[in-house]
């Protein structure tokens, strides 16, 4: 306290001397500093918190559950026949249709979550998630497998909302801390949802004693997709009993009147400046500032490149070693990227905080991205050495040091969650502007799988740089990805001060 009135009486003996209000400016700069600094944190709602990351876990449970066994699956179809070589192609098209489908929608149900609340959309999409894993699990033809997983698209539009929530629950005090969770908990969904498919696979076969039906016989991969389903329907119970809405509803419209309206020239944040509900809307022209854009743009390079690994990670531990991969059984792959999201996971929780606060969030997303080119280029490294020595202890050295690389890529979704919440003109297009990054970034997440795994399939069937061309072309946009995540400011946006001077927010103070 006898910092805080220090700084007051600093503020007030500079009003009395206007003549020395010029040559103090940069230490009325550091007081401001300051006072953020002292400003105590506020304590963040646990319970709704909780909730909110139980939320999240549904979508990396049920979409990465289906990586240990898709190639699999789609290996049985009639579609493939018998060329393994074209497993790439159908596997990352079905990867990629939740995605395009989800960039569809994800947009509107995010406004419309402005518009009746964060509550009932989110509870919609769980339930099109249940739909959606069960109806994959009975499917038997090409056709019905794409059905199920562009439904699944359709109806979901969580993800977009909750980093929604999550801005609503939180303020400029404690929001780096609430943020640092949401990777560490999709990495938890990332380990339990390959365990989950690899180990309840073909359950006929694994577990003879229990599962004694023929359904299990003709249906061998809807056991994983019925766990999966059960975890997202406790969930659902949870949410529909103890989850407390942080949008109520506000009928309003978007002012017509230019001085009422946000400029779409604007480049500041006013989230945490203006009353916790405001009733002004944004247009979707307003959205369009610089800071929505540049960190939006950022948001999709990351989840590009990051689901292009991960579809590439299952198909190259499936394919036979003399087509580039490591011909290993979905129980193992489960195993694999279990420990991969596992240990993402554990890193977030220990060292996101600490690494930020040391190097401060520009400055970690810049290098999580620079990782991205050494995990493509260990991809060939690994091949030439099982295809010279077969899968040994020196090939897995090499898997598992790149998997510790990828543990330390998944701190950039911590950081640009930060800018993009951040970039928001207000907190009433809180929804919109997350609306708005979900669905570029679901564009992208479609064309990720489907681009890396015929890549792969397509590298491999002409022999191009001798079958790894796939990881030159993934290598040289991981470079240029770096050049835009340079652009990015050096501390978060914050509001406009009284002058109009802009001011800046490091979270990592």
């Amino acid at each position: 306290m006898d910092g805080i009135n220090d700084i007051h009486e600093h503020e007030r003996s500079n009003e009395r001397s206007p003549l020395l209000h010029s040559s103090t400016s940069s230490s009325v700069h550091s007081i401001t500093k300051q006072k953020q600094q002292l400003q105590k944190r506020t304590p963040l709602p646990k319970l709704q918190i909780a909730i909110v990351l139980l939320l999240q876990i549904c979508e990396p449970i049920c979409s990465q559950s289906i990586y240990p066994y898709i190639n699999e699956l789609v290996g049985t179809l009639n579609i493939v026949k018998g060329d393994e070589r074209r497993i790439g192609y159908y596997a990352g098209l079905i990867e990629s249709l939740f995605f395009l489908t989800e960039a569809i929608t994800v947009f509107q149900w995010s406004r419309t979550s402005d518009r009746i609340g964060r509550k009932p959309v989110m509870m919609i999409g769980m339930i099109g998630t249940m739909l959606s894993m069960l109806c994959f699990g009975l499917s038997r033809t090409f056709v019905t497998l794409v059905i199920s997983r562009c439904l699944c698209g359709l109806l979901n539009g969580n993800i977009g909302v909750i980093k929604s929530t999550m801005g609503e629950l939180t303020d400029n005090t404690n929001r780096a801390d609430a943020f640092a969770l949401m990777p560490a908990v999709w990495a938890l969904g990332a380990t339990m949802g390959p365990l989950l498919g690899g180990t309840l696979t073909r359950p006929a076969d694994n577990f003879p004693g229990v599962f004694t039906s023929p359904f299990w016989k003709e249906y061998p991969y809807f056991l994983p997709c019925v766990a999966t389903s059960s975890v997202v329907l406790v969930i659902f119970v949870i949410t529909g009993f103890l989850f407390e809405e942080t949008a109520p509803i506000i009928h309003d419209k978007i002012p017509k009147s230019r001085d009422s309206s946000v400029s779409s020239t604007s480049t500041s944040s006013t989230l945490d400046s203006e009353p916790r509900y405001s009733s002004t809307r944004v247009s979707f022209r307003g959205l369009l500032t610089f800071p929505v854009v540049i960190s939006i743009a950022n948001y999709v390079t990351l989840a590009f490149l990051n689901i292009s690994t991960n579809a590439l990670l299952p198909l190259f531990f499936h394919m036979p070693i003399n087509m580039g991969g490591l011909d290993l059984d979905p129980v193992t792959i489960g195993y694999v990227m279990g420990i991969y999201g596992f240990g993402t996971g554990m890193f977030q929780v220990f060292f996101f905080a600490k690494i930020v606060r040391r190097w401060g969030i520009r400055r970690v997303f810049i290098m999580s991205m620079a990782t991205f080119i050494p995990v493509f280029m260990m991809f060939p490294f690994i091949s030439l050495l099982a295809k010279s020595y077969g899968v040994f202890w020196g090939v897995w050295v090499v898997v598992f040091a790149m998997l510790f690389i990828l543990f330390f890529m998944d701190t950039a979704y911590g950081c640009i969650f930060m800018y993009v919440t951040e970039s928001a003109p207000n907190r009433r297009s809180l929804g919109a502007t997350n609306g708005l990054a979900q669905t570029t970034v679901s564009t992208a997440r479609a064309i990720g799988p489907a681009l890396s795994t015929s890549l792969y399939s397509f590298s491999i069937e002409r022999q191009i740089l001798g079958g790894y061309g796939v990881y030159a072309v993934l290598t040289t946009l991981a470079g240029l990805a770096l050049l835009l995540a340079v652009q990015l400011p050096v501390q978060l946006w914050n509001k406009q001060d009284g002058d109009g001077e802009e001011t800046l927010r490091d979270h990592s103070d």
